[in-house]
């Protein structure tokens, strides 16, 4: 399997001025093209730091990161800038959707800026939105509401999708769907994904979980058996 990002002996710790915060450990890490990994763990674990450095959001205190070829933790905030621009896609526990504008609009602004953008009716069909292109976030459910910042991540065809808590604002019912279009965009267009969560039952989709506990990674299982997100016991 293709690596997509590779992680070395990756630290961060937050310098609160009085106090010093760990948040990552030594963190060692591989994800792979195509797959969908889950990072599991309880808050405070480190999983949103790692995934703010994977997705060029934050810095590293000590370690290196790779994606593909591209060092990370030796860019600079321009070039950081450039990579998210034109290789990540972030999905967020909030839409962060703008209220005035409706969700082709919502979703047209990322394109606007991408090398090679899908037409903004397209990622939203994709989604099973195109139903609601003219719609604006106070009419729609928050599960749309989801499927619409999906959307508006695919729009600009990501290399690798990063979800932090997709599903934390939702209930069990619209999780599932929202899930199913994440597995959905991993399986139809081959997108890495990692999902961020501390719902344990998530994992039963991914192809590799990753545990963290502390600010380090407890342990990795592969998953010989993944189900759907509709079988999924919550």
């Amino acid at each position: 399997m293709n690596m997509v990002f590779r992680t070395r002996a990756l630290t961060k710790v937050y310098d609160t001025g009085t106090v010093q915060v760990p948040a990552l450990d030594d963190v060692d890490l591989e994800l792979y093209a195509g797959e969908l990994a889950v990072l599991l763990g309880p808050s405070g674990s480190g999983k949103s730091t790692l995934l703010n450095i994977l997705g060029g959001l934050d810095h590293a205190s000590s370690g290196q990161v790779w994606f593909r070829d591209l060092e990370l933790s030796a860019m600079r905030d321009r070039e950081l800038t450039r990579y998210r621009r034109d290789h990540v896609g972030f999905v967020f526990q909030f839409y962060n959707l703008i209220a005035s504008l409706t969700a082709r609009e919502n979703v047209q602004l990322v394109a606007d800026v991408a090398r090679d953008p899908m037409p903004a009716e397209e990622a939203l069909a994709l989604v099973g939105l195109e139903h609601r292109l003219d719609h604006f976030p106070a009419e729609m459910s928050g599960g749309e509401q989801q499927r619409v910042a999906i959307a508006r991540a695919i729009a600009k065809r990501p290399e690798v999708l990063l979800c932090d808590e997709p599903t934390g604002a939702l209930d069990s019912h619209t999780g599932v769907q929202v899930l199913e279009v994440l597995r959905d965009v991993n399986d139809r267009l081959g997108t890495t994904t990692a999902v961020i969560t501390h719902n344990a039952a998530i994992r039963q989709m991914a192809h590799r979980v990753v545990f963290f506990l502390d600010g380090r990674i407890d342990r990795v299982e592969v998953n010989a058996n993944r189900i759907t997100p509709a079988e999924i016991s919550w």
